[in-house]
């Protein structure tokens, strides 16, 4: 996914997102200088000027530098203040596409370039889905509590699996195409899934 504004966080969260945003930026110039298997994690520590301690505090190995991010938090407060006469998948919607405004054009270009990586490199490709295992766990108990049913309802898990489906397509067009913009790409895939994807 992406790492979000940081204006809604605490002070510690700000500063945890400031690092691993710092940490990402080094990691995404040795990958591109010297290639993904060439670098490591002593390197990428060394340029974010951090020890090599302090990297695993932050991710658990070199992919996570590429695979995680700061959205969930942003996505979480930001989809629990829609209004409640919305429906699940429009206010979720509205949530995804109110912080993805809020990113920056180098926060957007970054984006673009770690999604490049993720699908080209076969390890990175699992731990992403692995990721995103993760993430429809989250959506499945946002939609649960708006709507009252159990996270773990098939319907509810359904819609959860559908709309991290449709985000992934949609990365992965991101990645492929320089010209598109991920906001109009997302908006536009989420209103075919509303519409049950009229062919």
């Amino acid at each position: 996914m992406f790492s979000g504004d940081t204006r809604k966080m605490g002070l510690r969260e700000r500063k945890k997102a400031k690092t691993m945003a710092l940490v990402q930026k080094h990691a995404l110039r040795l990958f591109r200088e010297q290639g993904y298997k060439a670098t490591t994690v002593e390197q990428i520590a060394e340029a974010a000027e951090i020890s090599y301690s302090t990297f695993f505090r932050y991710f658990a190995g070199k992919e996570e530098v590429l695979i995680r991010d700061n959205y969930d938090p942003l996505l979480i407060s930001t989809f629990e203040a829609e209004p409640l006469g919305l429906s699940p998948l429009q206010a979720l919607k509205d949530a995804m596409l109110s912080e993805i405004t809020k990113l920056s054009d180098e926060e957007l270009e970054t984006m673009r370039e770690r999604n490049q990586l993720i699908y080209s490199i076969p390890e990175l490709r699992s731990a992403m889905l692995k990721n995103m295992t993760g993430m429809t766990q989250l959506l499945a108990e946002l939609l649960a509590s708006r709507t009252g049913r159990e996270k773990n309802d098939f319907v509810v898990q359904t819609l959860a699996g559908a709309v991290v489906g449709v985000n992934i397509s949609v990365m992965l067009h991101y990645a492929e195409h320089l010209d598109a913009d991920f906001g109009t790409l997302l908006g536009e895939a989420l209103d075919m899934l509303e519409q049950g994807f009229p062919l």
